[in-house]
C-alpha cells in the first residue's frame, strides 16, 4: 500500500491517495499497532508532494481512533501526533482547533493547568476562517476559563475582548428565524460537545463575573448579573434568578456614586420582580431616597442577608466588602448633606454620620477628591463649606448675566419717565 501510495501522489490521483492513506491507518488500527500507527501518520503528512486531501482523510480517520487508544498514554501520544501533522496548514484548521481542545482537555484532567493553558493560547482561532461562529465563542470561552483558572486576569481580559456580547443575541435571533439550520447546527454541536448559545451566553458572563470579582469592580459585576438575568436558562427559573437579583441589588449599593450607577440604581427600583425580595426592595429605596442611612441599624437590619450571601460577603474579601458597603454609605450620606446644606459644623456633620471628627474630615476629603461633592474645610472655625469652586468663565457669564438685567431695568425706567412727562407736559 505504501508503494501504491507513492504512485498515486506522484501522479497526483485526488481520489486513490486519500483512500490508501485511510487503508493504510486502518490496518495498523486493526493490529492494535499505536506506534506504528503513530510513525506512519508522522510520514505520510510529511511526504513529497503530499496531497492536501490525502492529509485531511487521514487524520480525521485518526481523529475518530482517539477514544479507542489504550490508556491515557497512548491518546496523549496520538493527539500530539495528529497535533504537529495539522500545525501550519490552513486546510485541517477545523481538526487542529479540536485535537487542540482535546489535548488542553487531557492535561486539565490530569492536573496540569498551566499546560492546558499554554496549550489553547496557540491557537489564534479568530483567524480561522472554517470555524463556525458558534465553535469559535466556545473555544475561546475555553481560553478565557483556563487563563482565570491559572490566575492570569490579565491575559483572560484581552482574550475575553475578542468576544462582543452582541454575537449572542445575534446568533440566537438568526437560528429562531432559520428553524432547519438551527436543529443542524444543534445537532452538530451536541456532537462536538459543545454548548447551546444560550448557555455560551451564560457561561461568557460568568466568566467575567469572576474577572471583575478578583479586582473587586462591582458596577461591572452588576451589569454581568444584569446579563445573566436576560437569560433564557435563568430568566424563567424561579429558583436562579432570586439569588441573581439579590446579588444585582447588592453589587449596585456597593458600587460608588457615578452616572451610569445611578441609572442602574434607579433602573433596578424600577424591576417588578423585586416586590418578591422586600428586604431587597427597602435597600434600593434607602439608597434612592435623599435621607440619611445609619450604619449601625443597616447593618444590625441586613446581617442576616449578608450572612446568607456567601459569594460576596464571604471568604477572604468579606471583611473588605462590608467595609466598602460601609463607604458607600457615607457617600450617600455626605451628597444628601450636601444637597440639603450650604454650611454645617464639622461636629454637627461627624454626629449625623456617626463617625468621628477625623474619621469625617478623612472621607469628605475622599469624596471631594473623587469629585462626588463639592466641599472646603475651615478648620480654625470648624466649619464645612458645601459649595463648589466658580471658575473664571462662569463668574464672567455672571457679571455679563447682571450688566445685561441692569441695562435692561435702566432702559424701562427711561422709556416709563419718558412716557410720564409727555402724557402730564411736564419739562424734563
Amino acid at each position: 500500500m505504501l508503494a501504491l501510495e507513492k504512485t498515486y501522489r506522484l501522479a497526483a490521483d485526488f481520489v486513490a491517495t486519500p483512500r490508501l492513506c485511510v487503508a493504510i491507518v486502518d490496518v495498523l488500527r486493526a493490529c492494535e499497532d499505536w506506534d506504528g500507527l503513530r510513525e506512519h501518520v508522522a510520514a505520510l503528512t510529511k511526504r513529497r508532494a503530499q496531497l492536501k486531501q490525502a492529509i485531511a482523510a487521514m487524520v480525521r480517520r485518526c481523529m475518530e481512533f482517539i477514544d479507542e487508544a489504550p490508556g491515557a498514554e497512548q491518546r496523549l501520544k496520538l493527539i500530539e501526533t495528529l497535533c504537529d501533522a495539522t500545525s501550519g496548514k490552513i486546510f485541517v484548521e477545523v481538526e487542529k482547533s479540536r485535537l487542540t481542545r482535546a489535548l488542553a482537555k487531557m492535561h486539565e484532567d490530569e492536573g496540569r493547568v498551566a499546560e492546558a493553558c499554554g496549550v489553547m493560547q496557540e491557537v489564534a482561532i479568530e483567524t480561522y476562517g472554517a470555524l463556525t461562529r458558534h465553535e469559535k465563542l466556545f473555544f475561546i470561552e475555553e481560553q478565557v476559563r483556563l487563563c482565570l483558572a491559572k490566575k492570569d486576569y490579565l491575559r483572560a481580559l484581552i482574550l475575553s475582548r475578542k468576544i462582543n456580547p452582541k454575537v449572542f443575541d445575534e446568533l440566537i435571533e438568526k437560528e429562531k428565524k432559520d428553524a432547519e439550520k438551527a436543529a443542524l447546527a444543534a445537532k452538530s454541536a451536541t456532537e462536538l460537545s459543545i454548548p447551546s448559545l444560550e448557555a455560551l451566553k451564560l457561561r461568557y458572563y460568568e466568566l467575567m463575573v469572576e474577572y471583575y470579582s478578583h479586582s473587586d469592580e462591582y458596577l461591572e459585576q452588576c451589569r454581568c448579573y444584569q446579563n445573566i438575568l436576560e437569560c433564557a436558562e435563568v430568566k424563567h427559573d424561579v429558583a436562579r434568578w432570586g439569588p441573581t437579583l439579590k446579588k444585582v441589588v447588592w453589587l449596585v449599593c456597593l458600587s460608588k456614586h457615578e452616572p451610569m450607577q445611578q441609572s442602574i440604581l434607579h433602573g433596578v427600583k424600577g424591576n417588578l420582580k423585586l416586590s418578591d425580595l422586600p428586604a431587597h426592595e427597602a435597600l434600593i429605596k434607602q439608597f434612592c431616597t435623599k435621607e440619611i442611612i445609619h450604619w449601625t441599624t443597616l447593618q444590625e437590619r441586613y446581617a442576616g442577608e449578608i450572612a446568607a450571601e456567601t459569594e460576596l460577603f464571604g471568604g477572604e474579601k468579606g471583611a473588605k466588602r462590608v467595609e466598602d458597603l460601609k463607604l458607600r454609605v457615607i457617600e450617600h450620606n455626605m451628597l444628601v448633606i450636601a444637597a440639603y446644606y450650604s454650611r454645617m459644623s464639622l461636629s454637627r456633620l461627624s454626629e449625623l454620620l456617626c463617625l468621628s471628627p477625623e474619621e469625617t474630615e478623612k472621607h469628605l476629603s475622599s469624596c471631594v477628591v473623587d469629585k462626588s461633592v463639592a466641599a472646603k474645610i475651615d478648620r480654625p472655625a470648624g466649619l464645612v463649606n458645601f459649595s463648589a469652586a466658580k471658575s473664571s468663565d462662569f463668574l464672567l457669564n455672571k457679571w455679563v448675566s447682571n450688566i445685561d438685567s441692569l441695562l435692561t431695568c435702566l432702559d424701562k425706567a427711561s422709556h416709563l419717565i419718558q412716557k410720564e412727562s409727555q402724557q402730564f407736559k411736564v419739562a424734563l
